[in-house]
């Protein structure tokens, strides 16, 4: 299998107060790449720390993980950074958009991180607009914008410099589940269409059958099943 992410007795421990929590406890599995995976659990599960480690936002206290071939334990800041820009799109619950700026405004920013030219950023983050379906509101402010819509230009910025792997937070934890089917639909449809490899956290069983291709369950820092769906 050619893989995106393999993990290898990965850990994630830290201090609260006098007690030692173990986020993640001795985790192994490997994601294929263009593969849809769903991380299940209920809250304190692990799941969020363990897309936030290969996201690059958090370092492991042990194990191995790499990602597209390169280990990311070892990384600098620096080079997570690169890795977070390059490699991965994160889209979250609660959209994160910067209220001020407009949709287009608020895809172009991630490619000016990356030095893309200005005319250039304009010109992909209209494309993607028009590709999740809101190219007619790619000037309208966040607050102009539906739940859903805010979702989707969020998925937009996170495509925004071509990342392999998109890494999503709960998407539709914010949204009605008629609006949560549309904006699994538009994951599906990068994951089959584009081969946008996609890693989707959710707590909610049925939704996750409903889209991915094999889901792994968390409990307590550990994975306890995998279901092929």
């Amino acid at each position: 299998m050619d893989t995106a992410v393999v993990a290898r007795d990965l850990a994630k421990h830290y201090t609260m107060g006098a007690s030692l929590v173990r986020a993640l406890d001795g985790v192994s599995f490997a994601v294929g790449r263009g593969e849809f995976v769903g991380l299940l659990g209920t809250s304190g599960s692990g799941k969020s720390t363990l897309l936030n480690l290969i996201a690059g936002l958090d370092h492991p206290t042990g194990g191995a993980l790499d990602v597209f071939g390169q280990s990311l334990a070892g990384m600098t800041r620096d080079q997570l950074s690169v890795h977070r820009r390059r490699n991965v799109g994160m889209i979250f619950q609660a959209f994160n958009l910067i209220p001020a700026m407009t949709a287009e405004e608020n895809v172009a920013l991630a490619m000016m991180f990356a030095g893309v030219p200005r005319a250039e950023r304009e010109r992909r983050a209209a494309e993607l607009l028009a590709e999740v379906g809101l190219g007619a509101r790619r000037t309208h402010r966040p607050r102009e914008l539906s739940g859903g819509e805010q979702q989707r230009v969020s998925i937009a910025r996170a495509l925004a410099n071509g990342p392999e792997m998109l890494l999503a937070d709960e998407p539709t934890g914010n949204l009605d589940s008629r609006t949560a089917r549309d904006i699994l639909g538009l994951l599906q449809s990068l994951n089959r269409d584009a081969g946008k490899t996609v890693i989707l956290v959710t707590h909610d069983p049925a939704l996750a059958r409903s889209c991915v291709q094999r889901s792994l369950t968390l409990r307590d820092g550990q994975i306890v099943d995998e279901v092929s769906s």
